[in-house]
């Protein structure tokens, strides 16, 4: 958990420094833009390479915690204007960072463990999140990053749209919202090639149909969600804008830090006991974060701040979270899937603390040092329990990128 990576992930202003360098070396095939504002007035670029009519949609930092999507951006980009073989009869379009704010707040270049992950950790809450915001806000109150998203999506009308996104320590795994035949078997050979575990079970797909191992393909409208507590709806996302226009959209997932225990298929021998264990772990954790809210509170009661925000978020989607976990028949029963709730149980009130702790250190508040001893445990905790091992940024890079082209052109060749 000490090594360095070999490579630091790019920054929003290194992000846009290449598209303007490949602009300038190719004026005639490249073209950037600014399409909107973020809600703090910093510019949403769009990268387009090539004019076709059919176009593939890439979407880098949706997340601003999920740093490997604008580095394999960054790679698909050059892929794109030097191989014209990626351009027969099709466009590229790359949106640099669709949430460039929640970018200035995440400042974790190039982590040396979770911990150091984790000290300048920020992903925003639901509602301020620009692919989810449909799926919990009305029309009329949705951000400027998400509606800059749809207007990008409503011109360019993309056959198959690309987010990508990343876990902090797990496998990869692809969310498809309508099914890309032929995608499975490339997608596993490429991840066992750059040794990343598949993530065969993974909770943020739980009761999904797969297509293959870690390949899951959204459920048909009206099918029962395996969370009923959780508040967003998949369906309502940025995701299926694309299905207005005939499209798709892929969720590509990679990790930073892998572990073979979300990759075992076998049978849990009491999935729903070890639920229930998982449950009272999260709420007792829950618990420790919220007392240090409690004692801190009286000094944050004035604070409007996305980090604070966030937390609270993250905390209050815990106690119904749990309860689906104790009440609903597990969605899955395999080692991999317990593996991957194992893996949310600890990640949620690890975030929430972490986002927590930056407010306390930064008004040296008398709290942050006991949150910080937590945090630092819970993170040592998580990546000796799952045996993290780090995965090269290159190799992080390089099958995301791969899944992306393999994608494109199989729903290319599907679409006919």
């Amino acid at each position: 958990m000490s090594l360095l990576p070999e490579l630091r992930y790019p920054s929003v202003p290194e992000l846009v420094a290449s598209a303007r360098a490949l602009t300038a070396e190719r004026p005639g095939l490249c073209a950037l833009r600014q399409v909107g504002l973020s809600r703090a007035g910093r510019p949403l670029h769009l990268l387009s390479v090539g004019r076709a009519r059919r176009a593939v949609l890439v979407v880098a930092g949706a997340h601003a915690n999920e740093p490997t999507g604008g580095a394999t951006l960054r790679l698909l980009a050059e892929r794109a204007v030097r191989e014209s073989s990626l351009r027969d009869g099709v466009s590229w379009h790359f949106l640099l960072c669709a949430d460039p704010d929640g970018a200035s707040l995440h400042t974790t270049p190039a982590p040396r463990s979770l911990f150091d992950y984790h000290r300048y950790f920020f992903r925003p809450a639901g509602p301020e999140q620009p692919e989810w915001s449909p799926s919990v806000l009305p029309p009329d109150r949705l951000p400027p990053e998400t509606r800059a998203l749809t207007s990008v999506i409503d011109e360019v009308r993309p056959y198959l749209q690309i987010s990508l996104h990343g876990t902090d320590l797990g496998g990869t795994w692809v969310q498809l919202t309508r099914d890309i035949p032929g995608l499975a078997e490339p997608f596993a050979k490429s991840a066992a090639e750059l040794h990343i575990p598949v993530e065969a079970g993974a909770s943020d797909a739980a009761g999904w149909p797969a297509s293959g191992p870690g390949v899951h393909v959204m459920p048909a409208p009206g099918a029962g969600a395996a969370y009923p507590s959780m508040p967003d709806d998949a369906r309502q996302s940025t995701w299926y804008h694309a299905h207005r226009y005939g499209g798709l959209t892929a969720i590509v997932e990679v990790p930073m830090w892998a572990s073979d225990l979300v990759g075992d298929p076998a049978p849990h021998p009491a999935p729903a006991a070890a639920l229930g264990r998982l449950a009272h772990r999260l709420r007792t954790d829950a618990l420790l974060v919220e007392e240090v809210f409690a004692q801190a509170q009286p000094r944050l009661a004035d604070r409007d701040d996305p980090l604070l925000r966030a937390a609270r978020w993250a905390l209050e989607l815990v106690p119904g979270l749990a309860e689906d976990w104790v009440r609903t028949p597990p969605a899955d029963t395999t080692m991999a899937y317990v593996g991957s709730v194992d893996a949310f149980a600890r990640r949620l009130p690890l975030r929430a603390a972490a986002m927590l702790l930056r407010v306390l250190r930064e008004g040296d508040d008398r709290a942050a040092p006991r949150l910080e001893r937590l945090v630092a445990h819970w993170s040592e905790s998580f990546a000796r329990r799952f045996h993290a091992r780090w995965v090269p940024v290159r190799n992080q890079i390089e099958h995301q990128s791969r899944t992306v082209v393999t994608a494109a052109r199989q729903a290319r060749d599907t679409a006919g």
